[in-house]
């Protein structure tokens, strides 16, 4: 007798009709006093397992279908094509052993509280709509990560710990760093992803990053990942039209790759496609300003565009849209003056619609020591603590521009769920840091 192969639910269409060993955890079971359906889970798929009483015997099938939730089993049978099956396969199960023993396991059928399916997040991740979630983020992982090498762009890892502020220093996560006072958690790698645009032209970062923004709205973690790219030689212009080529890119080459989890989160991607079919939106903010202002907003000239009014401006345009052009003193330090209108700033906010809200900020960069360095003292920010940053402005200064994407909105925005806490394996909020 040949022997058997042991193979995961990746392989399976190399084996069709013929006898495999698999391992795993029983997902669920159901059936009849004839026949049980075994939910087998096993690289983050699940597989039936058809376990008939006249095939198995008594004994064996009593003991399967007895089995708990979450006990770990290896399996021998037949694997066959079954187009009723989510995955098109099932195994006709001959035998099978115990591995590790589940008892009273925590998440059942039931309907559980989020702040419960949170605090037991380690377990959670077994659950059918959170494996498709993970799948959807590691592959849009890959595709940003293809998406920059197909185009030259040379990957650049940032500091997490850092002694400078990208953004606002009131959103600082502070610690101590041995005998040389405070340091911080990054809000950004950009600062440091520019020293290296003067050796390599194109380049990105992707990490975590983080916020202590004292925020709980759906859309905010204090622990996420962001990807972002920084390019020399690079208008404003031409920068937007880099942000849209890659968004579009990466959901395209996302959705496509993962349909069935789609299928799984009940997601249709219809309007997804068609939102990157057309070129996005583009607005001032004083364009923006004036249409909600017509619209009865109470917002005038210097305030931010809350989540309730990105919505109406994408459901004037129909779709994404980019606002560019924000007031100067809303915008960071290193964001370039607009020469046209220097009470603005070469910025844009990429804006989704579906409630997603903002899921890119970018901006051509201020190439001046002199005015960078202005900046830096009206913000009241330690222009020492910048000098390795200032220099990259005195040796061979060139105009260039930049943006950061936020990951777990954009996965919110392709798996059409409504909080980001779903969207990273163990989501950091104000109120949890546990498991």
């Amino acid at each position: 007798m040949s022997e058997v192969s042991t193979i995961d639910l990746n392989r399976l269409p190399e084996h069709v009709n013929q006898t495999v060993r698999m391992q795993g955890w029983v997902h669920g079971l159901r059936g009849s006093n004839a026949r049980q359906f075994l939910s087998l889970r096993n690289s983050g798929k699940i597989l039936q397992v058809l376990a008939e009483k006249e095939i198995l015997g008594e004994d064996l099938f009593s003991e399967i279908k007895h089995l708990k939730q979450e006990t770990s089993v290896e399996v021998i049978g037949k694997l066959v094509e079954n187009e009723k099956s989510p995955i098109g396969f099932e195994l006709v199960l001959s035998s099978f052993k115990k591995v590790g023993e589940s008892d009273n396991y925590p998440i059942t059928p039931k309907e559980h509280g989020i702040d419960f399916l949170l605090s037991q997040r380690h377990l959670w991740l077994r659950s059918s709509k959170q494996l498709a979630i993970i799948k959807v983020r590691s592959e849009l992982s890959y595709q940003i990560r293809k998406y920059f090498h197909s185009n030259q762009f040379t990957l650049i890892d940032t500091p997490i710990l850092t002694g400078s502020i990208g953004e606002s220093a009131g959103t600082l996560f502070s610690t101590e760093y041995f005998d040389l006072g405070n340091a911080y958690l990054a809000q950004t790698g950009q600062l440091y992803l520019e020293t290296a645009i003067f050796a390599h032209n194109k380049v990105y970062c992707y990490g975590p990053t983080f916020r202590a923004e004292k925020s709980k709205t759906r859309r905010h973690l204090t622990e996420f990942w962001m990807v972002e790219a920084e390019t020399a030689f690079l208008t404003h212009a031409e920068n937007l039209k880099l942000q849209e080529d890659f968004v579009k890119t990466v959901i395209k080459e996302t959705v496509s790759s993962c349909l069935p989890e789609l299928k799984v989160l009940e997601r249709d991607p219809a309007p997804l496609l068609d939102y990157i079919s057309k070129p996005f939106a583009l607005i001032d903010y004083k364009e923006a300003l004036e249409y909600l202002q017509s619209q009865k907003e109470d917002i005038v000239w210097g305030d931010d565009i809350n989540s309730e009014r990105e919505q109406m401006l994408c459901q004037k345009f129909g779709g994404p849209v980019f606002i560019q052009k924000y007031p100067r003193e809303a915008k960071a330090f290193y964001m370039k003056v607009n020469p046209e209108d220097p009470r603005t700033v070469l910025n844009a906010d990429l804006i989704a619609p579906d409630g997603v809200g903002e899921i890119i900020g970018g901006s051509e960069r201020e190439e001046s020591y002199e005015t960078i360095t202005k900046r830096l003292q009206e913000e009241n920010l330690p222009v020492e603590s910048y000098e390795w940053y200032l220099e990259l402005r005195k040796y061979g200064s060139v105009p260039h521009s930049g943006f950061g994407l936020g990951t777990e909105r954009l996965i919110a925005w392709i798996c059409g769920l409504q909080h980001v806490r779903e969207c990273i394996p163990f989501p950091r909020m104000m109120e949890r840091l546990y498991p």
